[in-house]
């Protein structure tokens, strides 16, 4: 079972998510919170595998308690619950460690899907959000210095599959990519989240838009960006 807390001040909302997921046989809500510290609470008392968070709530907002949740030893999946794919807020979200982010309009069958998938470990993002979510960020320029400058260590190969993780491939898409097994790929990605200090595939694919890797500008590389 996909164990799930939802986090978000109105409770019509919680109720909705509660009533859709519930539909499904492999996945369970087991709490709710309407802010930000009793989310966290919620999170150490609950143990999910995945959190639905929303960020515009009263008292502790919710980009303070993914920073908090994300410090926690071994934490859930957050994804992010927003109105506007492009706000400013959800890149900052995806910087303090969510996973990725839904539109509250997501249709209830798609909803299903993609906590499914979070709970997998892969991100729940679009590579045409993560590009305009990074090109709409007013710190754009400190982004991209601060991302090829922790980028400049990599090897040739370790940033062959950082453009792919940018251009939000899975493990399986990546081995095809590189022509590498599985296996091979599933240990360069969890080297390189180390060595990039990231805590997710998310963020590292955000750091490969903000260094230029994904279309090709860093380090003098010219290939195309990874969607082959």
């Amino acid at each position: 079972m996909v164990r799930v807390v939802v986090v978000d001040d109105e409770p019509m909302v919680c109720a909705h998510l509660r009533t859709i997921l519930g539909s499904a046989d492999d996945i369970v809500v087991v709490d709710e919170a309407h802010d930000g510290a009793a989310g966290v609470e919620a999170v150490i008392q609950a143990r999910p595998d995945v959190v639905l968070m929303d960020l515009r709530m009263p008292g502790v907002d919710g980009i303070t308690a993914i920073e908090r949740i994300s410090a926690l030893t071994n934490p859930p999946v957050v994804v992010v619950l927003t109105t506007f794919d492009a706000d400013q807020h959800v890149l900052r979200a995806l910087r303090a460690g969510a996973a990725g982010f839904l539109v509250k309009s997501t249709p209830p069958k798609d909803l299903i899907g993609l906590v499914r998938v979070a709970a997998e470990g892969h991100m729940v993002l679009s590579p045409a959000a993560a590009r305009r979510l990074v090109a709409a960020s007013a710190d754009s320029q400190q982004a991209r210095d601060r991302a090829r400058k922790v980028t400049a260590s990599l090897t040739d190969r370790e940033v062959e599959v950082l453009r792919c993780l940018g251009a939000g491939m899975s493990n399986a898409q990546i081995a095809a990519q590189l022509y590498l097994s599985e296996a091979t790929v599933k240990g360069y990605v969890s080297r390189m989240l180390d060595k990039l200090d990231c805590a997710n595939r998310t963020q590292a694919g955000l750091l490969a838009h903000d260094a230029g890797i994904v279309n090709g500008q860093a380090r003098g590389d010219q290939t195309p960006d990874g969607h082959g």
